[in-house]
């Protein structure tokens, strides 16, 4: 029982944090109290994905709600879900999904309400890092 809720607040922590592109399996692991290897094994064990898999998971799946509702680029979602490359969410993406995130955006755009625009978007985010303009700086 002890296994499990450690492993649940290591999980919780990376669905609070998943837009932190710090979070690292290190990070991850200290909530839960395990090294970085053995939390691995038990998290996957657990959960049938890894960590990191977990992690990047959560993130398309927020790229994809604001693909589908915000007019932001592909390049201001890739940082805002806690990628900090746009190759590797764009590969990510279309691994999960595929579609890229521009071919997944043609598609599913129009099926709901309009866009909202990306200066809301990213005002509600707290726009980027290192700008001076978002809530953590």
């Amino acid at each position: 029982m002890e296994k499990l809720r450690q492993l649940r607040r290591a999980k919780d922590a990376m669905d609070r944090d998943w837009a932190d592109p710090d979070l690292d399996l290190a990070a991850v692991a200290a909530h839960a109290g395990y090294s970085r290897f053995h939390f691995i094994r038990a998290f996957k064990e657990t959960y049938g994905e890894t960590p990191g898999q977990y992690l990047s998971r959560r993130r398309i799946e927020r790229a994809e709600d604001m693909l589908r509702s915000a007019d932001l680029a592909v390049t201001e979602v890739c940082f805002l879900v806690g990628f900090s490359s746009v190759g590797t969410f764009s590969a990510t993406f279309k691994r999960q999904t595929g579609l890229t995130p521009s071919e997944y955006r043609t598609r599913h755009v129009g099926r709901g309400t309009a866009l909202i625009p990306g200066c809301y978007a990213l005002l509600w985010a707290g726009g980027f890092p290192g700008t001076g303009r978002d809530r953590n700086s």
